[in-house]
């Protein structure tokens, strides 16, 4: 048949049509950032297999970006968590910036809260009285790094310092040589020492430059086997794609003649919201060590995230060398000390990351952790010991100390795979599918009737008063007292129901082909015309005193609803789960 000329069809969508426009932002100030010609770069093929060195500096960068710098005791407090976290490579201040970093850095030392497996690390400016200053607080320290930086990128060159390369150079050259005289007349043997510079801002300066400064710095450290020295090389600003930091970073592994001897550092910010992944990527491109702060703390849009890397890590079934297993420990701590909230998105830690309130996301979850357990018990396994596979969720969120409780909340977005999930989660009610789509749209009347979000609690009283009658709640017209059934050889069973029907004590009895049938030919008596549509049951728990729910699908005078009972005797959970459906049906 053709088709009426006068139908009106729909308008193609060309790309036309989604073309973007000029945004008329002033583009023309800024410069696109340089890239490194390395035709043969390796970075690409490689994956990360092992842990890195770690630096945490949340008790100085990430201190001094407080708006409420820590007291003596948060700071304590932090530094406390870092060693228990299992940092080996802690910056515990900038002790000539002030007495009060400077204090800091003698309590932990003369207090004896450094272990003996713990470097500490202390920053300082390339000026004698500052590296005089930092050195002299390190005084009995058992491992101790002195870390000095100072401006090598063109814009510090020529706008703060006004001063050619060879001054810039000149001051690094200088500042390594005060650092070792000050650590040979202040420290005494007992005093493991170790060096770290930091050409700033190394994502700025010219790769040829940097490298320079650093084979110069190297020159007076006189790296070698025994005595390595720690080059950080910090994107202080976040200036280009990940790809191409690891690039520079690349292209100075290859080209440090000492490399060996050198640990190098990345030191990635997040101006451009990538530090995780540039720090990754500088990893895989020849980095040793990553210095950060738990959760990105730091300036401006803050440090790389040092829990995210080792989460990732984690993730990938590479061990970080880090204990998150508390991870809601860890965050409480660092907001106390930091006296700053974690975002309830922040990848791992935050409060809503492993919560689904999406219908289609609940149903992947829980049919993930049913077959978590299946593939677990058909190997003759628990699910601890089999590799994690349950859809939106990267990890277990019981392997960082979370419970499932809080996995699935719902609200008027949820589907039944969500209330089905709070169900088994919590009662270990094991819901048919069907059961689920009916008691789901009862909720969804409750979430569209008052919005926000249903607690599990409010999800669990509702069924109840849907389905479960009990002395403390009861309604409806029948409620069970007693039940005794009988079997004939000829397989009739007989059933004799004690009961209260509408307020008054009756025996019903009737006779069928199974408890059920008999007691459905019971209910007639009392006008009640029902019928068997689906009956299943699961056990609640394991041993002899383990409970049963039944569930009882059935059409009752020409309304199909369903029934749940719940009791150690599953007979009687059968009846239970019929009256339950009974009595919905007279409400």
């Amino acid at each position: 048949m053709s088709q009426s000329p006068f139908v009106s069809r729909p308008t193609p969508v060309t790309n036309a049509t989604h073309a973007q426009r000029p945004s008329g932002m002033p583009i023309h100030k800024y410069g696109a950032y340089e890239a490194v010609e390395i035709p043969d770069r390796t970075w690409p093929e490689r994956r990360i297999t092992e842990a890195p060195r770690w630096l945490s500096t949340d008790l100085r960068d990430g201190n001094q970006a407080l708006i409420d710098p820590m007291s003596p005791a948060r700071k304590r407090e932090m530094f406390d968590l870092l060693v228990r976290l299992g940092y080996k490579e802690i910056e515990v201040g900038f002790p000539s910036s002030g007495e009060t970093d400077f204090a800091f850095v003698r309590s932990i030392i003369e207090e004896g809260a450094i272990p003996d497996d713990v470097t500490i690390s202390v920053l300082t400016q390339a000026r004698e009285d500052l590296i005089e200053r930092t050195v002299e607080s390190l005084v009995g320290a058992k491992r101790a790094t002195v870390h000095l930086y100072n401006a090598t990128a063109p814009t510090f060159r020529r706008v703060v310092f006004r001063g050619s390369k060879d001054d810039i150079k000149q001051i690094a050259v200088d500042g390594t040589r005060l650092v070792m005289e000050y650590a040979e007349k202040l420290l005494g043997p007992e005093t493991a020492f170790g060096y770290q510079y930091s050409p700033e801002i190394f994502t700025d300066t010219e790769l040829d430059f940097a490298l320079e400064v650093c084979e110069a710095v190297c020159d007076v450290w006189q790296p070698g086997p025994g005595r390595e020295i720690i080059l950080n090389l910090p994107a202080t600003v976040e200036r280009s794609t990940p790809s191409t930091h690891a690039d520079r970073f690349e292209w100075m592994s290859r080209h440090l003649t000492r490399r060996e001897h050198v640990c190098l550092s990345v030191h990635p910010h997040n101006d451009r919201g990538t530090a995780v992944a540039a720090a990754e990527l500088a990893i895989m491109a020849g980095a040793d060590r990553i210095e950060g702060c738990l959760f990105g703390q730091g300036e401006r849009t803050g440090n790389v995230d040092l829990v995210t890397l080792g989460m990732n890590l984690f993730s990938q079934g590479v061990d970080p060398q880090i204990d998150f297993s508390q991870i809601d420990e860890i965050r409480r701590t660092s907001e106390y000390c930091n006296q700053m909230e974690v975002h309830p998105r922040h990848p791992y830690a935050g409060d809503l990351v492993y919560t689904a309130f999406s219908g289609s996301h609940q149903d992947a979850i829980k049919k993930g952790f049913d077959a978590m357990e299946a593939d677990a018990a058909a190997r003759g396994k628990t699910v601890d010991d089999i590799e994690w596979a349950v859809p939106y969720l990267p990890i277990d969120p019981k392997d960082v100390g979370r419970s499932y409780e809080a996995v699935i909340r719902v609200n008027s977005q949820s589907g039944k795979g969500g209330i089905a999930y709070v169900l088994k989660n919590d009662h270990k009610l094991d819901l048919p599918r069907r059961m689920q789509i009916e008691f789901s749209r009862i909720i969804q009347a409750k979430t569209d009737a008052e919005g926000g979000e249903v607690t599990p609690a409010a999800i669990w009283s509702v069924f109840q008063d849907e389905y479960l009658p009990n002395p403390e709640n009861a309604w409806g017209r029948v409620q069970l007292r007693s039940g005794q059934s009988t079997s004939d050889t000829d397989g009739t069973d007989t059933l004799r129901v004690e009961a209260v029907v509408d307020g008054a004590d009756t025996v019903l009895t009737g006779s069928g082909n199974g408890p059920i049938s008999a007691f459905f030919d019971a209910l007639q008596s009392i006008g009640v015309d029902a019928r068997l549509l689906d009956y299943q049951e699961h056990t609640m728990s394991e041993g002899a005193s383990a409970q049963a729910a039944s569930y009882i699908e059935c059409a009752i005078d020409g309304r199909v609803l369903w029934g749940i009972g719940i009791d150690a005797n599953t007979t009687r959970a059968s009846l239970k789960a019929v009256i339950s459906a009974v009595n919905r049906a007279a409400r």
